[in-house]
């Protein structure tokens, strides 16, 4: 078969080895840590909601590494969203909250970075989110840790510093849907596969960031993830 144009496809290295983590769908859950719901003017706790970024969205940054994001066009109010990242190894709809975990390939630290600005503007409007969401390079991603190694992870320090000032500190036992029932509700609305990423939400102390900026977040037994803003 010929393609018109160089099949690209984005990938995600996996711990432990040289083999790679297709992108298939990136889902994001939002407003999923109660502090951070209040701090963008919600109280009251929801069904999980989602949103989604391209697949070309993820980049990969390998350990010790700094990765370089451009500081994307359109925007005065750039932010940060530390996240747990969940990658999908095995297919289902429909999946039980107790059957969840078995779809689970592994887990990653990621950053869901956001058009603030545009966010609200198209929220106000009620306007799909794409423009504050899924522009280029919004879904900086570190290396995947299979759940083989890793075991299930339900609570864990989840913390992120920008040029070394900190501003978000919390634990993944403060989400408001955990994984296994964010799994099984995005499951209802899609059928998930093997590629799939899901972003899990981010705690509270979002903010401001700038060109330059040295952004550095992790996540206990899952590393750390580096970039810099260019």
């Amino acid at each position: 078969m010929n393609y018109v144009f160089p099949l690209t496809q984005s990938a995600v290295p996996i711990a432990g080895g040289d083999a790679l983590f297709p992108v298939r769908r990136i889902y994001c859950v939002g407003r999923n840590y109660a502090d951070h719901a209040k701090e963008m003017g919600f109280d009251a706790r929801e069904l999980p909601f989602f949103f989604c970024k391209p697949a070309d969205a993820a980049v990969a940054v390998l350990p010790g590494t700094v990765g370089k994001i451009a500081f994307p066009p359109r925007t005065e109010n750039f932010h940060h969203e530390i996240e747990l990242v969940v990658a999908i190894g095995k297919a289902g709809s429909n999946i039980p909250v107790d059957q969840a975990d078995a779809h689970v390939f592994g887990y990653a630290v990621g950053l869901d970075m956001t058009r603030r600005d545009l966010q609200f503007a198209l929220r106000d409007k009620g306007r799909p989110w794409e423009l504050g969401k899924a522009f280029d390079q919004s879904a900086p991603i570190g290396i995947i840790h299979p759940v083989s190694e890793t075991g299930i992870i339900d609570k864990s320090g989840i913390w992120l510093k920008v040029n070394g000032q900190e501003r978000q500190n919390s634990d993944l036992a403060k989400l408001i849907w955990s994984v296994p029932e964010i799994i099984a509700n995005l499951s209802e609305y899609f059928t998930l596969a093997p590629g799939d990423l899901i972003f899990t939400g981010t705690p509270e102390g979002v903010g401001k960031v700038q060109k330059g900026d040295v952004l550095i977040g992790g996540i206990a037994g899952l590393g750390e993830l580096s970039i810099e803003l260019c």
